[in-house]
């Protein structure tokens, strides 16, 4: 039998303030929009994806959206090199640009081990006046491990031609193209889920140890290395455990550990008459989220150099706002902890468009429900003792096998 939508409704879990076990007091400033940034310590008490959920005003729910403004990725538009070859003994080429402001160019360079300086002008037209707009080094240091750049931070421009003159160790064939590298206008914020300035050498590495909180989401790993060395590359292991004790009832084996790899990177040097300037100090986390504490451990590999001195190495998520609107200056709840719930469909959080003119507002410390209790249990009998059904099902199981035993013992032998 098909259950009615109505009744599938009627057995989905309600909101009732009694059954949520914490609450945070948020005060509006005023009215229209308001965005309230959500700590970490939320997550580890809240259901999974914050799914339970709800604020109130004068006791009435209040519709709300959560809000996260996830880093953009960077987008790339490829050009061809036009008029590819050699003046001077130099590579030159041009590129015909699209219209609009740039700034930041890729170029793609074949080869390793070079260090060359590449002169850019721009033009509105391919023969016309042509304006010099700077100078810019690019190198691959393979050899010493140090990794490459080979991106032009042009300042905001918007010449229809640029017109390009390398100087070094690269001939015309081994430009295969560039592009434009169109980076996200807002970048967004980000929280501190954990820090650690402790550090253990074992061997050739460099090991950071966090305990992260359950359900609690981890977006990048930011390291903060000492002045010395100058220059360095490394590379980054991140192994992920699951702290929850195996079930005494469970056979399976306990979930294996997550793992993610990176690298490091920091050029300031001068290197045959160029200053080289790159740094690359933060990777991007593993997805990985546990309905249970984890334990992060992040190695550095030093190889044969020395070991790398960090002032502190931080893991971050970004910033999660609860948005909502308000009618005037007052008081809110924010209650949850009560993992019964699914998570609230709003109209609001539908039509919800973020505006540069919210007000921001904290959530307040974190309070213990005075009139929690715990939500009954109403599932079935059989789910909630599945180990009874199963007794009764082998009970039955053995009466039928009595009786066809006796029905076997009584039937009358043939001749």
């Amino acid at each position: 039998m098909r259950l009615s939508p109505v009744l599938l409704l009627l057995l989905v879990a309600s909101p009732e303030m009694r059954y949520f076990r914490y609450q945070r007091p948020i005060q509006a400033p005023s009215a229209g929009q308001i965005c309230v940034p959500l700590d970490p310590a939320i997550f580890s008490h809240a259901a999974g994806n914050l799914a339970d959920l709800r604020l109130y005003r004068d006791g009435k729910e209040t519709p709300f959206v959560l809000h996260q403004a996830a880093p953009a990725q960077s987008s790339e538009q490829s050009l061809d090199p036009l008029n590819l070859g050699s003046s001077g003994g130099q590579t030159v080429f041009d590129a015909q640009m699209p219209s609009g402001s740039y700034s930041d160019l890729q170029l793609s360079i074949t080869g390793q081990d070079f260090i060359a300086t590449v002169t850019v002008s721009g033009s509105q037209q391919q023969t016309g006046p042509v304006t010099r707009i700077g100078a810019y080094t690019i190198f691959d240091l393979t050899r010493q491990k140090l990794g490459r750049s080979t991106v032009l931070h042009l300042p905001a421009s918007d010449f229809r031609y640029l017109h390009f003159r390398i100087q070094g160790p690269l001939p015309p064939q081994s430009v295969t193209g560039l592009s434009i590298l169109s980076l996200p206008s807002l970048q967004p914020r980000y929280v501190t889920v954990a820090e650690n300035a402790h550090f253990d050498q074992k061997g050739h590495a460099t090991e950071v140890v966090f305990t992260v909180p359950a359900r609690t989401p981890v977006d990048r790993i930011v390291f903060a290395p000492a002045a010395q060395p100058a220059s360095f590359s490394r590379d980054v292991s991140v192994t992920i455990t699951s702290l929850a004790e195996p079930r005494r009832t469970d056979d399976s084996e306990p979930p294996r550990p997550f793992r993610a790899y990176g690298s490091l990177l920091r050029v300031h040097r001068n290197e045959d008459g160029h200053r080289l300037d790159e740094e690359r100090l933060q990777i991007e986390a593993p997805a990985v989220n546990f309905d249970a504490p984890a334990k992060w451990v992040v190695t550095v590999e030093n190889g044969d150099d020395a070991p790398l001195r960090f002032d502190t190495v931080r893991l971050e998520m970004t910033e999660r706002d609860l948005c909502f609107d308000s009618p005037g200056p007052g008081a809110n709840l924010l209650a949850y902890g009560d993992p019964a719930l699914a998570a609230p469909r709003y109209d609001y959080a539908a039509l919800f468009s973020p505006q540069a003119t919210a007000a921001t507002a904290a959530a307040g410390p974190e309070q213990s429900n005075p009139t929690w209790q715990p939500r009954p249990d109403d599932r079935p009998f059989t789910e909630r003792h599945p180990a009874l059904l199963w007794m009764a099902l082998v009970a039955v199981i053995a009466l039928l096998a009595v009786v066809a035993f006796r029905s076997t013992r009584r039937a009358p032998q043939s001749s």
